[in-house]
């Protein structure tokens, strides 16, 4: 099993333990040890993981390391735990901080068990800094972080590599923070940038403030055409709906031959980009009904990730399903509403994953209140 399919595995039982854990030290044991265990350490050699290091800072003795990776004898990386129902945001890494400079460990790592933070002193040397370099959501990981993730892997741990791009990644990720705050409210700076290029006239407060939702407008407009331009251009090179199998059942079909139409294909590519932060794009497949196109995980109707209810003339819906496999429709003004849903769509799949088989009957309908 390869480091991908360690953390994938780790993953996929998240979900299906988290419900029982209700302590810091069963966290430790469910999730932070079997997380160090698939970097490659061994959790039960001491010689490379030393539970409650000793780590005497000033006055402070008898500090203790919750986890403390060791290489020659020295720790490399450190690991203050949390309980798995901790918000880290509002967590000061001040024990972190405190060992980080007194240990010769280049990394300290804040987590519940979940998230993962990873933080260096690159501001200052042997002090460590107030903002990560890298965060690793299992939950919610792409391939790009994944790599980051594997090179503090055992077998390919290597300090200088990891420096070299870890200031690109702390000043990257700062930067889209940046930008998504201005997405939804643009700074003054922001607004004053574009009024100064396209505006002519006298700047009043009145003509500020306009500018103000103009330019959160535009901002928004242009990343969705970008994104739908992507996406469009990705069809051109992909077949997009994979054939059922015979096993599933599925709906009869109409005397009319079904085309999946571009409204459809579009609906299941922006599926897809939201749903590859959290699952393997090849488990999804897509199947045209009658009346929608079903998005199923596993090619599995017992399974269905949502609908796209495209062919009313009026109106399109995007049915989404409980943990019941009880479908509520929303109305979507547009098909790139389907993003304010990423989340419900996520949390589908993330119980697909660490599920047991589900009952044989199929999902039933029912329509949100005030959908008509």
């Amino acid at each position: 099993m390869d480091f991908a399919e360690r953390i994938r595995e780790l993953t996929a039982r998240i979900p299906v333990q988290k419900e029982h854990i209700r302590t810091e030290e069963a966290c430790k044991n469910a999730f932070v040890m079997p997380f160090i265990n698939a970097l490659g350490y061994n959790v039960f050699d001491p010689r490379e993981v030393t539970p409650e290091l000793v780590a005497d800072v000033g006055v402070k003795k008898g500090e203790k390391v919750d986890y403390a990776i060791l290489k020659d004898g020295k720790p490399i990386i450190l690991f203050e735990c949390k309980g798995c129902d901790c918000n880290l945001d509002l967590m000061h890494a001040s024990q972190l901080y405190r060992y980080f400079s007194v240990t010769d460990a280049r990394f300290g790592v804040l987590t519940n068990g979940i998230v993962y933070r990873f933080f260096s002193d690159l501001d200052a040397p042997n002090k460590m800094d107030s903002k990560p370099f890298l965060e690793v959501n299992l939950l919610a990981m792409d391939d790009t972080i994944l790599l980051e993730l594997a090179k503090f892997s055992k077998s390919a741990f290597n300090v200088e590599i990891i420096l070299a791009t870890a200031s690109a990644l702390k000043y990257t990720k700062e930067i889209k923070r940046i930008l998504m705050g201005e997405l939804q409210q643009p700074s003054e700076e922001m607004v004053r940038l574009f009024l100064t290029r396209v505006y002519g006239g006298r700047a009043t407060a009145s003509v500020r403030e306009q500018f103000g939702e103009l330019v959160k407008r535009a901002l928004n407009e242009f990343v969705s055409d970008r994104v739908r331009e992507r996406l469009m251009n990705a069809l051109v090179s992909e077949t997009p709906v994979p054939a059922a199998t015979s096993q599933e059942q599925e709906e009869p079909l109409g005397d009319e031959e079904r085309i999946t139409t571009e409204e459809e294909i579009l609906g299941w590519n922006i599926v897809r980009a939201i749903l590859a932060e959290v699952a393997d794009l090849r488990r999804l497949a897509l199947r045209d009904q009658q009346s929608y196109c079903a998005i199923l995980f596993d090619n599995n109707n017992r399974r269905p990730i949502c609908r796209l209810h495209f062919n009313a003339a009026k109106r399109k819906y995007l049915g989404l399903f409980d943990e019941n496999r009880v479908e509520t429709r929303v109305p979507l003004e547009e098909i790139s509403d389907i993003y304010k849903h990423a989340g419900h769509l996520k949390a589908t799949v993330t119980r697909y994953l660490g599920a047991p088989p589900l009952p044989p009957d199929g999902p039933q309908t029912q329509v949100a209140e005030g959908v008509s």
